[in-house]
């Protein structure tokens, strides 16, 4: 276990430089992407749950001033709509703009295209090891940097 945190912490940073691609999501920024992917998951699975900024913070780890300006950018360029509450005037709900779907989901679909190529190069036994291995370090994780 010695050099095994160093490895581990070497290999995360790789996968995460991977990731945070621009080849990857080259049409918007890393954070800007992530946000869409929360509201486009929770839109889909549950519409009748809005998210508000906080809950957005919670999700991502991002700080709310990085938060709130990611959010201001998403919102000029449109592709995010905010909307206060008319029960409790104090919460903001975010959501994608439904104008600018079309738009996230043939980048989403870019997204899935690449990791197909990875599936393709590394197995599909290996790539759902990956899935198993990446949600068991994810919730170790939640659990440690609470």
């Amino acid at each position: 276990m010695e050099h095994q945190n160093e490895e581990l912490l070497k290999a995360w940073l790789r996968l995460s430089v991977g990731v945070n691609n621009e080849k990857l999501v080259p049409d918007m920024p890393y954070n800007e992407a992530l946000i869409c992917n929360i509201l486009y998951w929770n839109m889909t699975e549950h519409p009748e749950n809005k998210m508000t900024a906080t809950q957005l913070c919670q999700r991502t780890r991002m700080l709310k001033s990085q938060m709130n300006r990611t959010l201001n950018n998403m919102e000029q360029k449109e592709i995010i709509i905010r909307e206060r509450s008319e029960t409790d005037r104090r919460q903001v709900f975010v959501q994608l703009n439904p104008s600018q779907l079309g738009a996230y989901q043939k980048q989403h679909q870019k997204i899935l295209d690449m990791i197909d190529l990875i599936i393709d190069k590394t197995g599909t036994e290996t790539a759902q090891q990956a899935i198993s291995i990446f949600n068991q370090l994810a919730n170790a994780a939640m659990e440690v940097w609470k």
